[in-house]
């Protein structure tokens, strides 16, 4: 009976994406910032030949949310390379740009 108790409970959630949201945004580059308290991605599109870049999206997750982000990335990086083989890395496709002050 205890046992039953403490057993987190099973919750179902429908997620719902909006006409806009469900297109996507094609992006080339993403910078990742970081503060105390959150982590900050910006997704940019970096057309070829240009100076000039833009941001696209940029999302701001918790430090926790951000560790929970990187291990299902990591879990579908390895599903999609144990069907399609291994994806070869280019050389700069994250801007690292330090901590937030």
């Amino acid at each position: 009976m205890a046992d039953d108790k403490t057993k987190a409970k099973e919750v179902k959630i429908e997620i719902q994406v909006d006409d806009d949201i469900a297109q996507g945004i094609y992006t080339n580059l993403a910078a990742v910032n970081h503060s105390e308290n959150e982590f900050i991605f910006d997704f940019i599109f970096l057309q070829p030949q240009s100076p000039k870049a833009k941001v696209r999206s940029r999302l701001i997750l918790s430090p926790k949310h951000t560790k929970r982000f990187l291990n299902a990335l990591q879990e579908n990086i390895k599903r999609y390379e144990d069907n399609f083989g291994n994806i070869e890395e280019s050389k700069s496709p994250v801007m690292d740009t330090g901590s937030i002050h």
